[in-house]
């Protein structure tokens, strides 16, 4: 483990909001000027213990940011996120990110595409619509990474 500057490991051990915030996952964050539902989703992450950050990006720039980073056109969404080597399309839940990082797949990333009622930022999940997370593979195929029924 790396060691830490005197004063910040005091820091970090008199005060556990700054060691939770020194220890949250960072994932950056692409999306456009003013996104209520990017933001939204940029709070869940908070929520579950990410660190994430914006950069507001054109519309033209932020489809070819997704387009060089992995992402099918079929699968594209609002925003894109990079986290830990891996790409992030939409609204993924924050528990998918996170088995993502835990297992460690040879892959691109996650996505949802579109923007399905009731995902992460897009709506309360007790009135949401079916949707699916798929797991991007290196040559562009996909496969279903896990499945959140309508709710009832």
């Amino acid at each position: 483990m790396k060691r830490l500057a005197p004063a910040l490991a005091v820091t970090l051990a008199l005060f556990p909001a700054a060691q939770a915030v020194a220890d949250a996952i960072q994932i950056d964050v692409r999306k456009t000027n003013g996104c209520g539902c990017c933001l939204s989703w940029m709070k869940h992450l908070e929520e579950s213990g990410f660190a994430p950050t914006g950069e507001d990006m054109f519309g033209g720039s932020l489809v070819r940011f997704k387009l060089d980073n992995g992402v099918p056109q079929r699968m594209v969404s609002c925003h894109t996120a990079l986290v830990d080597g891996y790409v992030i399309e939409g609204h993924v839940p924050s528990s998918d990110i996170q088995r993502l990082l835990d297992e460690r797949p040879d892959a691109v990333g996650l996505a949802v595409p579109g923007m399905p009622y009731g995902s992460p930022g897009m709506g309360p999940e007790d009135d949401r619509e079916a949707y699916d997370v798929f797991l991007i593979r290196g040559d562009g195929s996909t496969e279903i990474f896990s499945s959140y029924s309508a709710a009832d």
